[in-house]
């Protein structure tokens, strides 16, 4: 059995999440290179066998939450949700209730059909004759779907109620089928179809329904859990303290419909992620479930919370669950079919009971942040995770720095600078910061690294004192960040400690600190976080930087791919593939140093027509020597198609960022690329240049 335990998933960019994934056992190589080539989405052709009037796709995230065990058995659960948090709460959730895991059970396994009968002029005779031909009316019915049978399936029961409809009684004939691993709504529907004529005749009434019923009270499924204390304190709370804010909040949903509608929401945030994923109806799921949740006549929580006998919080959900594992449209959707191969669920009855467990643990993980820090902390820090939104704002930043550097977007002249042409570089300004602390620790073991490397280069290795970083920008996009961490630190402990360097020596000691980072950089990266000006840079005997003076900050506009890119490996396999085919290289980099002469040229000149044509040639020569991907090409065509003049991968490329050009179209283009699912920063002095 696979462990379904996953520490640090959430730091991986994806291609390295489905390595991860692969190497655990929860996908096979073939499945993880479907992913990540996107040969997972519906097909416009297969969607038009599906439904009316197709004229495209639309996506949604597809997620994994790892961490469950349902009845002693590790599951990682797909999700399809929009929502951030929903995912990473629920698999902390997951994480913290595996020490005896999630209990869940479903019973019969029924879905209901009804038949309506209106104008019946005597009930209790209707009645008796219905019981009377409930034998008759039984083999009926199975005799329209006589293959079912054949699964283990069939119409079980009939059951016949009094309705009054004001005015007028009627009665409803409720036919209880089993329908196996399939959801059955067709099948339902046509058993009652066809045997509505007959019930008709014996009520001597008239049909006015014939159709299944979405609330499925005769297939409920149950979930529990049992978290001890100690998992449960956060923050300044003690896990008791946790423990019984949680139960009192179970206390006012009972209480409070209004207050139960929002806890069932939470519930389904869980529940409905997963029907979607494996194809299932979660438009019946959601109207089961809350017809259920009223049904005494009062809305009422679907999960409640008490204190257990342990001491420990118990946890109960019951919901009608009726789902699916076969049949239907299950299988068309490429996606579908992935995510229940990962669930791998024997029959519906287990599918069932995995999404009654994830809907108790979204409960809990809801409820457990509203009680303490706050339902909005964790939808906040989720939603930075948006590439654009990585960080705090530069002015933020700077309000409790000792030392800033600047970021770097390159317009011209990757890859190509590390063989002694020129680059054209832009800085961003105040991206970077680094604040001393006499008496604490560093966050990130990069960091203490690059601190120990510093100190050691400067002498004061016998100093103790850590350091804290600040980004404005998302690591491993090809912005400069790691120079500007070395710069930023540098500053720092320059200014602390009164050291005296300046500007040079500073970027010489953040060049070595590149070297760590990355093998054999150009040095645009430091330079360009070191003296934070527009430039243009050599390094071929020696640095030579020309600072060029422009009159606006040109209408540059950045995206975030889904995968970061690594400086080091790049280098290397662009360095590898130059020894074994020098001439053509050689060529293909003398090309990129004229356009990045002839484009900082056009930049001086605000020239933004002739910019655009050269950053486009200049992506097609970074494409020619290996290092663009398939998602950078696509973000690069968005862009142009949206009315960039000019678009391109910036930095080191394998994944990373691209820039675009956009004279007068930022907002038109980060449009067009935000609906693409992809995060923006624009670079722009103001909205629209």
């Amino acid at each position: 059995m696979s462990d379904s335990r996953i520490s640090g998933l959430h730091r991986l960019d994806i291609a390295a999440r489905l390595d991860r994934l692969a190497e655990h056992g929860w996908l096979s190589q073939s499945e993880a290179e479907q992913l990540k080539h996107g040969q997972q989405v519906l097909r416009p052709s297969a969607a038009n066998k599906m439904v009316e009037n197709v004229i495209g796709v639309f996506g949604l995230p597809l997620a994994i939450a790892p961490n469950f065990v349902v009845n002693g058995r590790d599951y990682i659960v797909p999700m399809v949700v929009e929502e951030p948090s929903v995912v990473a709460a629920l698999s902390n959730a997951a994480r913290r209730a595996r020490p005896a895991g999630f209990f869940a059970q479903s019973g019969e396994w029924l879905l209901p059909g009804q038949v309506h009968v209106t104008a019946v002029a005597d009930i209790p005779r209707a009645l008796a004759d219905l019981q009377a031909r409930k034998t008759a009316l039984l083999v009926s019915a199975n005799a329209v779907h006589p293959r079912l049978a054949d699964y283990g399936g069939g119409v079980r029961d009939l059951e016949f109620k009094i309705l009054d409809l004001g005015g007028e009684t009627a009665i409803a004939v409720h036919l209880l089928v089993d329908t196996g691993n399939a959801m059955g709504a067709n099948i339902v529907n046509t058993i009652c179809e066809a045997i509505a004529p007959a019930i008709g005749e014996i009520c001597n009434g008239q049909v006015a329904l014939r159709i299944l019923s979405n609330l499925a009270d005769r297939s409920l499924v149950t979930a529990r859990v049992n978290y001890a204390p100690e998992v449960l304190a956060t923050g300044g709370f003690s896990g008791e303290e946790v423990r019984d804010r949680i139960v009192q909040a179970s206390d006012i949903a009972l209480a409070d419909p209004y207050r139960a509608a929002t806890h069932n929401k939470g519930i389904m945030n869980g529940v409905d992620a997963v029907a979607i994923a494996t194809g299932n109806d979660w438009r019946a799921i959601e109207a089961g479930a809350h017809a259920y949740a009223a049904a005494s006549g009062r809305y009422q929580p679907l999960a409640v919370w008490s204190v257990a006998s342990n001491g420990g919080l118990q946890g109960e959900l019951v919901m009608p669950l009726r789902v699916a594992t076969v049949g239907g449209t299950l299988r068309n959707n490429p996606a579908t079919a992935l995510a229940l191969q990962i669930i791998s669920a024997d029959t519906s009855h287990d599918l069932a009971e995995l999404m009654a467990a994830v809907g108790l643990a979204q409960n809990f993980a809801a409820v457990r942040a509203l009680v303490t820090d706050g339902i909005q902390e964790g939808h906040m820090r989720m939603h930075a995770r948006s590439a654009a939104r990585h960080s705090e704002p530069a002015a933020q930043l700077h309000e409790k720095a000792d030392g800033s550097a600047a970021g770097k977007v390159i317009l011209l002249g990757e890859h190509a600078a590390v063989f002694g042409k020129h680059a054209l570089a832009l800085p961003i300004a105040a991206s970077v910061t680094a604040k001393i602390i006499e008496n604490g620790s560093s966050e990130s073991a990069y960091v203490d690294k690059l601190l120990e490397f510093i100190k050691q280069q400067l002498g004061i290795d016998g100093q103790s004192f850590a350091i804290e970083v600040r980004s404005a920008l998302p690591p491993g996009m090809g912005l400069g960040v790691s120079a500007a961490m070395a710069v930023a630190m540098i500053r720092a402990i320059n200014l602390t400690r009164n050291l005296g360097m300046d500007d040079d020596a500073i970027n010489q000691l953040a060049y070595l600190c590149e070297k760590i980072a990355h093998g054999s950089p150009s040095g645009v990266d430091n330079t360009v976080a070191t003296y934070a000006a527009p430039m243009l840079f050599n390094n071929t005997n020696g640095l030579e930087v020309t600072h060029l003076d422009l009159s606006d900050q040109p209408p540059l506009l950045v995206a975030f791919s889904s995968q970061r890119g690594s400086t080091l490996e790049q280098v290397d396999a662009v360095r590898a593939r130059h020894a074994s085919q020098s001439e053509h290289y050689d060529a293909l980099f003398d090309a990129i140093d004229q356009l990045s002469l002839a484009g900082a040229e056009a930049l001086q000149a605000a020239d933004y027509e002739r910019l655009g044509a050269l950053m486009n040639i200049g992506h097609g020569l970074l494409n020619a020597i290996g290092v663009s991907t398939p998602e950078l090409e696509d973000m690069v065509a968005i862009a142009r198609s949206a009315g960039a003049t000019g678009a391109k991968l910036t930095g080191s490329g394998g994944g990373g960022a691209i820039v675009a050009l956009c004279p007068g179209k930022i907002s038109q283009v980060a449009a067009a690329l935000a609906g693409a699912g992809y995060g923006t920063l624009s670079l722009a002095a103001s909205e629209e240049k």
